[in-house]
């Protein structure tokens, strides 16, 4: 949700709408900063982002703690304290972002905001069934060695076309034909790397398998994301010059957004279940 909340106020240009950090509008109630600031709609959306990524990371360090009292696992409970350290970081480059006025942290809050999502999902995986018993049976042997660089290229590929997204939606000027086609251009490259991945991930893991319900997922958000984002660009064209953008561009953006989000997500998860049943099968 907080991913979704960010994409709103990126895709409406209201990163700017409360001017003031780490206080609102210098004040520093947090649910009252401004008389009745709910109703205008970007410092609807950018307190309101503040508010939620606030909860998140109260969230967040209850789930650090709890893993490092909970799990036995030195390299998770260290990991729970990454994510409450990244989460602390996303908060700290969001707020540096409107005082210092700079699209460069704007870029650079959306690339972390991906890891720590990321992140979060990777730490479910990791509390689960499919990973504390790997069913090494599951596993079809034949396939890790040409598997091993996808683990790595597949997610890689899917950060580096958030990164050209990133750098297109932020500066909201309109298309830059440069970022546009680096944008572009990179997606079949990404889409290519995720279509090879799923294939040797799928022909990895054998039916009714966690692994391949978790590759066939990958590709099921890959062909939503790819759909999405042409939607979204023909939308833009059709909106060029346009001063505000429509419901249907803002809608379009944010869930290309959030999709990108989910795609790097399940492709790092699924990378991972791969390295796990590989490292067990192959010892």
């Amino acid at each position: 949700m907080l991913l979704a909340w960010g994409a709103f106020v990126t895709s409406i240009n209201a990163g700017l709408a409360v001017p003031d950090w780490p206080s609102s509008f210098d004040s520093y109630d947090p649910f009252n900063p401004w008389p009745n600031w709910w109703t205008v709609t970007p410092v609807l959306a950018e307190h309101g982002h503040r508010l939620l990524g606030a909860l998140i990371g109260m969230l967040t360090v209850v789930l650090g703690i709890w893993t490092w009292l909970a799990d036995d696992r030195i390299w998770l409970r260290r990991l729970a304290i990454g994510a409450i350290l990244l989460v602390i970081t996303q908060g700290v480059l969001g707020g540096l972002r409107v005082v210092w006025v700079s699209l460069n942290l704007a870029v650079v809050h959306a690339l972390v905001a991906q890891l720590f999502f990321a992140l979060l999902v990777s730490m479910a995986l990791f509390v689960s069934k499919s990973w504390r018993t790997p069913e090494a049976s599951t596993f079809n042997t034949r396939h890790a060695e040409g598997l091993s660089p996808l683990l790595v290229l597949a997610p890689a590929a899917v950060y580096i076309q958030i990164f050209f997204g990133a750098l297109l939606r932020h500066p909201g000027t309109g298309l830059d034909p440069l970022l546009a086609g680096l944008h572009f251009g990179w997606a079949f490259v990404a889409t290519s790397f995720v279509v090879v991945f799923w294939t040797r991930s799928r022909a990895s893991f054998t039916r009714q398998s966690t692994g391949r319900r978790m590759a066939n997922t990958m590709l099921g958000v890959l062909i939503v994301q790819v759909s999405i984002g042409l939607f979204a660009y023909l939308v833009l064209l059709d909106e060029t010059g346009t001063i505000q953008p429509s419901n249907v561009q803002v809608i379009a953006n944010t869930a290309h957004m959030v999709i990108g989000a989910l795609l790097f997500a399940s492709t790092v998860a699924t990378s991972v279940l791969c390295a796990r049943y590989r490292a067990t099968t192959i010892r």
